[in-house]
């Protein structure tokens, strides 16, 4: 199998190249604003659809979308393509999806509240760990009482549920603060209000459409519009790092293939690690770490190497180091990080070189024979032949009417779930508890004084609960208790202990 071309070495006038059969070895693209990360990543996206393998990445500026429609072929990109040796360059179109949590500039992106998890929705809302403790009785108590959590309209009603209940169930699953379900119901309304909403419910995303291949044997390459996501940074990254996690649980064990299942690509990764506690960078890099015998390839993209923990950046086998600008300690210090995690090359002097770099250079070291990385080469990146650019409104949705999974995601679902259920138990037992009353009013339609003051203490009036609505309420939970049907949710719902 041939290997996708990077570029043309200057250092020692080569092919730049990565192997197919590493490409499941993870990787990371640095380097400063403007010096050609998301020229190196359509040209390895590219590089990977070819080989028939999908790949996944955000789009965070707009200009990734550019995948879809080829390029001008202009003086300049040809000029480069033939300093390379790419003889049979040619501007052309890869096989794209589009995809958006919001649902406007693409396909909508949807997945459950059962199955995103109490902890990532912790994140996602900004919780502290009071809050957070909460949350995740909410989500024990859907378990034992068989209540479907679809999207944020159920979780508010089970939060209602918890707060009317909140003596009861703060003796059988512990302390429950009506503070506390506050603070949670007022995040998930800014959650809301920044269109977070659309991300919860059904039709759920199923992976296998992320990992299509097209009609011509190239692999589909799933773009995610980001521009207006990248904006609510926590949502943002908790969305990819569940993504990857569903990943990680569903697809089986798979060994090194001769290439990879899908290459997955996380653009902005500082934003994944940035405020994550210690546990759950302990469980992002068990996850990079085994999702290689998954056939997944992780692809980080940063500005800074060091913005990617140690013990992560140390599984990032392939390469590619833009130029970065050592203006401030914080650069002189990347620089120097930079640097030192390459392999040495005796004819270059990688500090130097890094802040040397012109825009569409940079340093490049991938694997080799038996996995050994190769010494680190000054490469001219290969331009990619689609668009370096965005595209007009007009071409995505031609895009788009061209999808075959439009009628699967398009229109939204609303299948009976916590909310529907709750509100069917209440009214059902409201129902049952005024049924007396209307046979003592038939058969005393008359009745008035002491009479009438009876049956207001016993059904209540409209500015006060009566006995038997209070017994109805009462039946409504006796009746949810009995119900244990226990829920599905994705492993980054149990973080700690795996999906339940």
């Amino acid at each position: 199998m041939d290997p996708i071309l990077l570029g043309k070495g200057l250092t020692d006038d080569i092919p730049v190249t990565l192997q197919p059969k590493f490409g499941n070895r993870h990787g990371l693209v640095a380097g400063a604003t403007g010096t050609g990360k998301t020229v190196t990543l359509m040209t390895l996206a590219e590089g990977f659809s070819r080989l028939g393998v999908p790949v996944f990445v955000a789009d965070v500026k707009g200009d990734v979308a550019g995948l879809a429609v080829a390029g001008d072929g202009n003086e300049k990109v040809l000029q480069r393509a033939a300093s390379i040796g790419i003889g049979d360059y040619a501007p052309a179109a890869s096989p794209v999806l589009f995809w958006d949590l919001y649902g406007k500039l693409g396909h909508p992106v949807r997945t459950t509240v059962s199955e995103m998890g109490p902890t990532l929705l912790s994140r996602i809302l900004e919780l502290n760990d009071t809050q957070s403790g909460v949350l995740d009785i909410v989500f024990k108590l859907a378990d034992d009482r068989g209540l479907l959590l679809l999207d944020l309209d159920d979780l508010r009603a089970l939060l209602g549920l918890v707060a009317a209940e909140r003596k009861d169930i703060s003796t059988e699953y512990g302390l429950v603060s009506t503070q506390s379900v506050g603070a949670i119901q007022r995040a998930l309304l800014r959650l809301e209000q920044e269109g977070g909403e659309n991300f919860f419910g059904e039709p759920a995303l199923e992976l296998s459409d992320l990992m299509r291949t097209h009609t011509d044997g190239r692999g589909v390459i799933g773009i995610l519009a980001a521009d207006q996501l990248i904006l609510k940074p926590r949502l943002y990254s908790s969305f990819l790092l569940w993504l990857l996690s569903e990943l990680f649980e569903t697809l089986p064990e798979v060994g090194d293939l001769d290439k990879p299942k899908l290459v997955f690509v996380f653009d902005e990764a500082h934003l994944l690690f940035g405020d994550a506690p210690p546990a759950l960078q302990q469980r992002i890099e068990q996850v990079v770490r085994l999702i290689r015998s998954k056939g997944v390839g992780v692809y980080f993209c940063s500005q800074f190497p060091d913005d990617v923990p140690d013990n992560i950046l140390g599984q990032l086998g392939n390469r590619v180091q833009h130029a970065l600008r050592a203006f401030t300690p914080r650069d002189q210090k990347a620089v120097r990080t930079a640097a030192q995690t390459f392999v040495p090359n005796p004819k270059l002097d990688v500090a130097q070189a890094i802040s040397q770099l012109g825009t569409g250079e940079a340093l490049v070291s991938t694997l080799q024979d038996k996995g050994v990385p190769s010494p680190v080469q000054r490469t001219l990146v290969s331009p990619p032949r689609c668009r370096m650019g965005a595209i007009s409104e007009a071409e995505r949705a031609q895009v788009r009417a061209g999808s075959p999974i439009g009628h699967k995601y398009d229109n939204p679902v609303n299948r009976d779930s916590a909310t529907e259920m709750l509100a069917r138990r209440a009214e059902n037992a409201m129902q049952s508890a005024n049924a007396p009353a209307a046979r003592t009013e038939k058969d005393d339609p008359n009745a008035g004084g002491f009479g009438q003051a009876v049956k207001d203490a016993v059904f209540g009036t409209k500015r006060r609960q009566g006995m038997v609505e209070t017994m109805a309420k009462q039946t409504a939970r006796t009746v949810g208790n009995q119900l244990g049907r226990q829920i599905l949710r994705g492993i980054m719902g149990g973080i700690f202990g795996g999906r339940k």
